[in-house]
């Protein structure tokens, strides 16, 4: 969940200038100062995670085995790259039996008259056609590549669309037929073209599941296999652990360099598996074969609460503290804030907002390393930044009801004094409305003060 607070860029000078420390026996702890100038910053503390620009998990198009591995375990690739193939004789088996049918269908029609009841005939034919339409709809959508899956279930709605005015028109005709007002032969024509789009769109499927079984890499990144013979469900956590060094820099001594790559080694993760070991690994339609992980471009995902989200847009600038890079900092800048609220662990509401990493530099002036996607993060985002802005300690601030007041000294006795608040935070706070510079008020120990109390 996140929090607000304050950094003061140039406000504990100013703080200690204003501070006039005053006690004695009447007033205990009180403390008093004037009203001065500083800079004071408002921030919204937010847990935030690294996320890679792109990660995808490529999937088995069909039921068989893996062959002929043609990647390595961190291996960058480009998009559209062969990654492996995959041998899949039942999907071959129905690619054959769709052409056969297929030329069965075009060489079928042109008989004569069957002896056949024409609406029983029509509803067979119905009944084939949809099951063969749902078929082909279940064995698209297991298709990994989005843009191939969207185009196959394109193809067989207008391959449905076309059936359903070619059997629009068959009925029409069998019904003429049956009222001694149509042409039979328009009728068998009509199932006869229903017969043949069912054909090839049942052939035009088999021959895409059939091609898919090149498995090709959907974005450019870098390889993460899963270990053979792990059946991996889809998820990256897992996968993400593997990636070796060379994807994404190392944490640790040292510095990556502008691809990402650093000294060191990752033997566990490049080791863990190879094409020997891949080879011939049983897979099922949909079960995960290849994560494809994009860190060209890093980026945060923050948790904003929903007490300070309207306070963050876009263009807000962070600093960035990564739990593996003690010391480090690195700039950010808030690039969107997501509109769908979520769950935090606490139970309570949030907002993701995303925002662009900057390269980052260590407490000795280096260049801190590259961060890896998943590494957990703190963000500071400066919501608000008042310059030279009429300011008190934060101390000084007493909430009375709905009202902000200060004790205000006049004539050496404490007044109260309601003030409108501007840029907020932790050691200071801007005041908007309610003082002027210089005046003397109550900055520590405003609990022991009343109304008309004699302050020195």
């Amino acid at each position: 969940m996140s929090y607000r607070a304050v950094r003061p860029a140039a406000f504990l000078l100013v703080i200690a200038a204003m501070l006039a420390g005053c006690t004695g026996d009447d007033n205990g702890d009180i403390e008093l100062g004037t009203v001065s100038q500083g800079t004071v910053v408002e921030v919204v503390e937010a847990p935030a995670t690294v996320v890679a620009r792109a990660a995808t998990t490529v999937t088995a198009p069909a039921v068989g085995s893996v062959e002929d591995l043609r990647v390595r375990n961190g291996q960058r690739v480009r998009r559209g790259q062969v990654l492996l193939f995959v041998n899949a004789p039942e999907a071959r088996r129905q690619l054959a039996a769709a052409r056969s049918a297929y030329q069965q269908a075009l060489a079928s029609g042109s008989g004569g008259i069957p002896p056949a009841d024409f609406a029983a005939t029509q509803a067979a034919t119905d009944q084939a056609a949809h099951d063969a339409f749902d078929q082909a709809t279940v064995a698209a959508e297991q298709i990994a590549d989005p843009q191939l899956r969207n185009a196959f279930l394109a193809q067989i709605a207008q391959s449905e669309q076309t059936y359903a005015a070619v059997t629009t028109d068959a009925r029409q005709a069998v019904d003429q037929f049956n009222a001694g007002l149509g042409s039979l032969s328009r009728a068998l024509g009509s199932l006869t073209a229903a017969q043949r789009i069912q054909a090839r769109a049942a052939l035009d499927l088999a021959r895409r599941q059939v091609a898919a079984l090149t498995v090709r890499a959907p974005i450019a990144g870098t390889v993460s296999l899963a270990p053979a013979g792990a059946q991996p469900n889809g998820d990256l956590s897992g996968l993400l652990s593997q990636l070796p060094a060379e994807a994404a820099g190392v944490v640790g001594s040292g510095s990556a360099d502008s691809g990402g790559s650093a000294a060191g080694t990752s033997e566990a993760a490049s080791g863990a598996v190879d094409a020997t070991t891949y080879e011939g690994m049983p897979v099922s339609t949909g079960s995960a074969l290849v994560s494809i992980i994009d860190v060209s471009e890093l980026s945060l995902a923050a948790e904003v609460d929903e007490t300070d989200v309207l306070l963050v847009k876009p263009g807000v600038e962070a600093n960035v503290e990564l739990d593996a890079v003690p010391g480090g900092q690195y700039p950010a800048v808030v690039d969107s804030v997501s509109l769908a609220p979520t769950t935090s662990t606490r139970g309570g509401v949030s907002y993701v907002v995303r925002l662009g990493l900057g390269t980052g530099t260590l407490p000795d002036g280096g260049t801190a390393p590259k961060p890896r996607p998943g590494m957990s993060a703190v963000a500071d985002l400066r919501v608000k930044t008042a310059v030279d802005a009429m300011s008190v300690p934060a101390a000084a601030i007493v909430r009375d009801g709905v009202q902000d007041t200060v004790w205000f000294v006049q004539d050496g006795r404490a007044r109260r004094r309601t003030v409108t608040l501007g840029a907020q935070g932790e050691d200071a706070v801007q005041v908007l409305s309610g003082l002027q510079l210089g005046d003397e008020i109550v900055v520590s120990g405003a609990d022991q003060v009343s109304e008309g109390k004699k302050v020195t």
